[in-house]
């Protein structure tokens, strides 16, 4: 019973509040090389272009931006790591780490994000998860909380050894999202030469940003990852900014993905602009009074909108009955409502809609219970069914 109250809480909730991706039909066929793309707005998510992006398929290095985000998120970037044997004989692309080596967490996904060390990956694997294996356990737990439904990890680093290593361009795009939330997964990714301790010589390592978009090629690139195997062939997740739009571009199977990805961003940036929808604060001219200066949004909010799509653009508010119980403000919920935002007649976004109760930060009952009774008073029904 405690699993079906936590999965449906969750679907409410994600109802209710925003959406992690608008609906995919907004999008347009991207004309790519690669056999898999996507184009989202970083901060909706919406996608601007889309080609089989949910195809699975093998994604190689790029792998890594998840191991990365599980060694940020462990909270131990300036633990010193004891480099292993395996790690340091790990096949593939390498930063030359030495067995026994003591190098803080922070330089090796450095090593991982800028050189793709597979080495690198292993470490922190090891360090992280406590043997490799846990840390595969943590990759396939930490894609499950994202959302990325198609998507299974067995390895730290991409590397063909596993058949049960793939995502697709959509989760992948998912993932980056959620990792460019992290301040510190920002910076490395958007490192372009990052210089780390070397114990074994008189010089520091030098490393040097693979991603050519972001060191030479394409001016708004803010970061990325790139990858490649023999089977999974190029592989390519990237982030590029101009003028307030953030947008996140992933090919999988690639035969030039550095002019995919900056066609790709190019069409963004000329068709959208991030809109502002509506200001933080209070709703003003709702239909009931008791609402009136009461009632409120937590944010601005923004979508990526063409010029055209602003000309059809409306919302909705949605409001609970008010109670006789709620005449003391105090007995009122915290969350009273949502706002629909329409492009046309697509639904792509829903704002909870707060009221003044003077406790917003301690709500008389949980959150599941404050949207579970929003979900049925909106649906006309009780909480008892």
């Amino acid at each position: 019973m405690k699993r079906i109250k936590k999965i449906v809480a969750a679907v409410l909730i994600s109802a209710l509040i925003i959406p992690g991706f608008a609906r995919a039909e907004v999008s347009k066929e991207a004309n790519v090389s690669a056999k898999s793309a996507i184009l989202i707005e970083q901060e909706t998510g919406r996608v601007l272009l889309s080609k089989n992006e949910h195809e699975k398929l093998r994604i190689a290095s790029i792998t890594k931006i998840m191991t990365a985000i599980l060694a940020i998120e462990s909270g131990q970037l300036d633990e010193e790591v004891t480099v292993s044997s395996r790690a340091v004989y790990t096949e593939g692309s390498s930063v030359y780490l030495q067995p026994g080596e003591k190098i803080k967490l922070r330089e090796l996904v450095y090593g991982l994000m800028l050189r793709s060390g597979n080495d690198a990956a292993v470490a922190i694997a090891e360090h992280v998860g406590g043997s490799l294996e846990g840390f595969v356990y943590k990759m396939n737990q930490k894609a499950e909380e994202i959302g990325m439904s198609h998507s299974e990890f067995a390895n730290p680093h991409g590397l063909d050894d596993h058949e049960n290593h793939y995502s697709t361009a959509y989760d992948m795009a998912l993932l980056m999202k959620y990792a460019m939330k992290r301040p510190e997964f920002a910076e490395i990714s958007g490192t372009e030469v990052h210089k780390s301790p070397n114990p074994s010589e008189k010089w520091d390592r030098v490393w040097k940003n693979k991603n050519k978009l972001l060191t030479s090629l394409y001016e708004y690139c803010t970061g990325g990852k790139t990858g490649y195997t023999k089977r999974a062939k190029r592989t390519l997740v990237t982030t590029a900014s101009k003028d307030g739009l953030n947008l996140i571009a992933v090919t999988i199977n690639a035969g030039d993905d550095w002019n995919d990805h900056i066609s790709m961003y190019e069409h963004g940036f000329n068709e959208y602009d991030l809109y502002k929808i509506k200001g933080k604060g209070v709703i003003k001219s709702l239909d009931h009074p008791y609402y009136e200066n009461k009632a409120f949004i937590q944010r601005d909010v923004f979508y990526p909108l063409t010029e055209e799509e602003k000309k059809s653009l409306r919302t909705e508010v949605n409001l609970l009955k008010p109670d006789k119980s709620w005449k003391d403000p105090e007995k009122a919920p915290s969350l009273v409502g949502r706002m629909k935002v329409m492009v046309g007649e697509e639904p792509v976004l829903n704002i909870p809609i707060y009221y003044e109760n003077g406790q917003m930060e301690k709500p008389e009952v949980s959150l599941w219970e404050s949207v579970k009774r929003l979900f049925f008073a909106l649906a006309g029904a009780g909480t008892d069914g």
